[in-house]
């Protein structure tokens, strides 16, 4: 065996090392130079790191595991994945990769937690945003269909005189079409009064304005309209509990509330029907197209209640 010290490197003979009777160690020292009496000084260990923190919600995935386009279907994550929330620091023996540790993809989400029976017993996960959990479908559609039938009821009070003198225009335009059409008739040559579509337009405008006044300041200030309030389900910002404000609040009316102008040539309905749809097909917070064009997400009115923690000392 080998007796400890100063030895020519056997890889690169221009530099000595030091070997302690099982391997080199310190850092190397010109072939020529005088090297000290004992072994190198050792240099003081690192640091400890702070742990590193993901800035969006992350799953990490076992090693070699493929993520198809887009991520994975909902709720459809691979056996092992771990799904951390932000400001979760990495498990040990993690390294992070920019904002992600290796092996994990973007969730998109404020938060994504897996609650302790997800993990046992491959329960379902649920998904929270500032500690709610995000609201689900059936109470946003039917939030909407009460704010919808509020919108209506302000309608008949501030539009229906519009509407009626509209109507009692048009009546004997819709006569004249209904008789051609079963006759097997041309209806090209009918033209509707001219008044009929100054009309048209000053409905459809006191709609959208009517609908503004309705939400804007209502989602800027408390994040709640009437439906959303009665259904105890709120709007938040997705990166904090600050106020949404109105810069925020009108973001997020635009896709819905602009396309009542395109009413009348039935591009209003197609973009309105898709906004309403998106929720269902984005996973796992359910945002829909004007959430995220205004960056919110829609969350239970409650704060999700902490796990009981375990009871200390003598459990006698």
């Amino acid at each position: 065996m080998t007796a400890p010290g100063w030895y020519k490197d056997p890889v690169d003979p221009a530099v000595q090392r030091y070997w302690d009777g099982e391997g080199w160690i310190g850092e190397p020292l010109p072939a020529d130079a005088v090297p000290p009496a004992g072994p190198p000084a050792v240099a003081p260990p690192p640091p400890p790191v702070a742990p590193v923190v993901p800035q969006l919600g992350a799953v990490i995935l076992p090693p070699g595991t493929p993520v198809p386009p887009g991520g994975f279907p909902p709720g459809q994550l691979p056996p092992g994945a771990i799904v951390l929330a932000p400001g979760t620091p990495l498990p040990p023996g993690v390294q992070p990769q920019g904002t992600l540790p290796p092996g994990a993809y973007p969730t998109g989400a404020v938060q994504v937690l897996l609650p302790p029976q997800g993990v046992a017993g491959g329960g379902p996960l649920t998904a929270t945003a500032h500690g709610r959990q995000v609201a689900n479908l059936g109470s946003r559609l039917v939030a909407r269909l009460v704010d919808i039938a509020a919108l209506l009821l302000i309608n008949a009070a501030v539009t229906g005189w519009f509407v009626y003198q509209y109507l009692h225009l048009m009546m004997p335009v819709f006569r004249e079409s209904y008789e051609r059409f079963k006759a097997n008739e041309s209806t090209s040559d009918i033209v509707q009064p001219e008044r009929a579509g100054t009309l048209q337009i000053v409905i459809l405008i006191l709609i959208a304005a009517l609908w503004f006044a309705y939400e804007v300041p209502a989602i800027a200030n408390t994040g709640q309209t009437f439906g959303k309030r009665l259904l105890k389900i709120k709007v938040m910002r997705m990166e904090s509990e600050d106020r949404i404000g109105y810069g925020r609040a009108i973001r997020r009316w635009n896709p819905l509330g602009l396309s009542v102008l395109l009413w009348t040539c039935g591009v209003g309905f197609v973009l309105q029907f898709l906004d309403s749809l998106s929720p269902v097909i984005d996973w796992p917070l359910h945002r829909a197209f004007h959430d995220r064009s205004a960056g919110t997400v829609v969350v239970r009115d409650a704060a999700v209640p902490s796990p009981p923690s375990k009871p200390t000392g003598d459990p006698s």
